[in-house]
């Protein structure tokens, strides 16, 4: 197991990470009357690949509202790589999680298997392009008349990548935020997000645990910036990194100026992350105090990107407009 895999199988063997991945991402299983109060967290003991225990899975027990004692198992695997046969893989799993059910439920003769939803999360680069139902693996038609004797599975399939920026800045949820910092790759565009997260964690104090994860998750995507250059020390407390990857980009624009690059293209890249961060900076302000005023919606669009960077900084413990941009926005 990768460390990205075992931060992963961290993160969501917290019961609220999973209630929002669910109500965001999964709506099928939201369909079904999820009551989220009575989740349970269930240790698979079974064994595959060769014998290999799966200690690893992350599955869930969920109370549905469609049947008395009826439970949806959420069976979560987490892929950073696209595997052709992870259908197949599932289909195994299903099975043996189902036999670990008959035999530690004692079922009778009249009873029914409770139903399972496999999830895959994937957090690679590349588009998903996998089977997600076995029907689509099988090398028969389906007008046989072996068809009705193939099994049938199929998998939920979240491919971070797959949903747009502004689809995941729209959803108000750690899972969404796990998402975006999983793909940023922009210096500033990680200092916003990073600002979001320190919020989150400010408005929800008793999820220390939780908040520990983040700032690992953090920390791999300050490693991962694409315009990191040469390594560097990165500090362990949430708040330091965000300050240092602001003055980082602060020093990066003096530096272009310094070297003789055209102060054109300087000025134009300053620019471009200037209008990124005014965007980001709005939808921040927009999430906690609604519709804003037009100065304020001005004051941010003409701004230049060192006082968005202050207002940034001020927006994660400002509770008000005017502790953020000043007295002058008292009402």
């Amino acid at each position: 197991m990768t460390d990205s895999d075992s931060l992963y199988h961290r993160l969501f063997s917290n019961p609220l990470m999973v209630e929002g991945l669910v109500r965001e991402f999964v709506p099928d299983a939201m369909a079904a009357g999820i009551d989220f109060n009575g989740m349970e967290r269930i240790n698979a003991k079974f064994h595959a690949n060769q014998g290999k225990r799966r200690d690893g899975d992350v599955i869930w027990r969920l109370p549905t509202r469609e049947g008395p004692g009826l439970y949806l198992y959420i069976l979560l695997e987490f892929q950073s790589t696209i595997d052709r046969w992870m259908v197949v893989r599932l289909m195994v799993y299903v099975g043996l999680l189902w036999q670990q059910i008959i035999r530690d439920h004692k079922l009778k003769r009249h009873d029914r298997l409770p139903p399972v939803l496999p999830v895959v999360l994937y957090n690679g680069d590349r588009l998903w392009d996998a089977p997600t139902e076995l029907a689509d693996l099988m090398a028969l038609s389906a007008d046989s008349t072996l068809w009705r004797w193939q099994p049938q599975i199929r998998y939920h399939l979240l491919d971070e990548g797959a949903f747009s920026w502004e689809d995941l800045a729209r959803r108000d949820s750690l899972a969404a935020l796990l998402f975006r910092l999983e793909h940023s790759h922009e210096t500033d565009e990680l200092v916003s997000l990073i600002d979001e997260v320190i919020v989150w964690f400010r408005n929800h104090p008793d999820y220390g645990t939780l908040r520990c994860l983040f700032t690992e998750i953090v920390q791999q995507a300050v490693r991962g910036l694409k315009d990191q250059g040469t390594a560097i020390s990165i500090p362990e407390d949430m708040r330091e990194v965000r300050t240092m990857l602001a003055t980082r980009v602060q020093e990066w624009v003096r530096q272009w100026k310094a070297e003789g690059l055209a102060e054109g293209l300087a000025e134009g890249l300053a620019e471009g992350k200037a209008e990124g961060k005014a965007e980001m900076l709005l939808r921040q302000l927009r999430r906690r105090f609604g519709t804003l005023p037009a100065e304020i919606e001005d004051r941010v669009h003409a701004a230049p990107c060192d006082q968005l960077d202050i207002w940034g900084e001020t927006f994660v413990d400002g509770k008000t407009l005017p502790e953020i941009f000043g007295p002058e926005q008292a009402h």
